[in-house]
């Protein structure tokens, strides 16, 4: 936004003028439907990673996906009218805490209000939108949708072949022998292996855990179904991942 300073002989104008996306209050807009009650639709869409979004002119930053559900949350809390919750998920997922902090701000606000909460997969929603997914009382996906993908996984680089072929050395002086773990300037040991493994396990199984809570899954199901693949949405009801196929107007 630009504000622009007409002077004049009767005094001073400012023009406002838009070039730029504006970060704007959260105001509630009727999607459908007529009557007193209300079913707030929330979107949960993108990459889900804590912080602030996309920035916008004037250096700031739209608030991310965290804070807007939070936001949308704390005004459905005040509002009387409100009686249930259908997130649209289309999502493949994105950090395994912010899919935590979604999955626990959702599931405080049902437990806080009773407000139900239907969990509805557009396109994807997998992993940690899956996981976010599993507050609410029931989750129904499109025909066509793609879900699961239940897992935990990191990347790491190793840059040590290249360094080679160029020519470069790196010299690593560190306060204690596993400080530099996971640099991609050196070869992995297995004993640093074996701590990223643990790492990943016991993320897994915080995840593997909810999804048998929330999803009452036998362990041998569980098994079958978390292993990392991705399901289509009536792979997902037989494997009792979801509880209905159909769209939005049914959720």
């Amino acid at each position: 936004t630009v504000l622009i300073l007409l002077a004049g002989l009767g005094g001073c104008t400012f023009l406002k003028v838009n070039i730029g996306e504006e970060v704007q209050p959260l105001t509630e807009k009727v999607v459908s439907g007529e009557g007193r009650d209300k079913v707030l639709l929330l979107d949960i869409s993108g990459v889900i990673m804590g912080g602030d979004g996309e920035p916008v002119l004037g250096g700031r930053k739209k608030p991310g996906l965290i804070v807007r559900t939070r936001e949308a949350l704390d005004r459905a809390r005040q509002d009387e009218r409100v009686k249930a919750v259908v997130l649209r998920i289309n999502s493949p997922g994105g950090g395994v805490t912010a899919s935590d902090i979604l999955y626990h701000e959702l599931r405080k606000f049902k437990q806080e209000t009773g407000v139900k909460i239907v969990a509805h997969i557009m396109d994807v929603g997998a992993s940690g939108a899956y996981y976010a997914a599993l507050a609410a009382d029931a989750i129904t996906a499109q025909p066509t949708s793609v879900t699961g993908s239940i897992g935990v996984i990191m990347y790491r680089v190793d840059v040590t072949g290249l360094m080679q072929k160029v020519g470069v050395q790196t010299v690593e002086i560190a306060s204690g022998e596993k400080k530099g773990i996971g640099s991609p300037f050196r070869t992995l040991s297995a004993d640093e292996r074996k701590i990223f493994q643990d790492f990943i396990d016991s993320l897994y199984t915080r995840f593997t855990g909810l999804v048998a809570e929330e999803r009452k899954l036998t362990p041998e199901n569980l098994r079958k179904m978390a292993d990392g693949r991705i399901f289509t949405s009536a792979e997902a009801k037989t494997g009792g991942l979801i509880d209905g196929v159909g769209y939005l107007d049914d959720a």
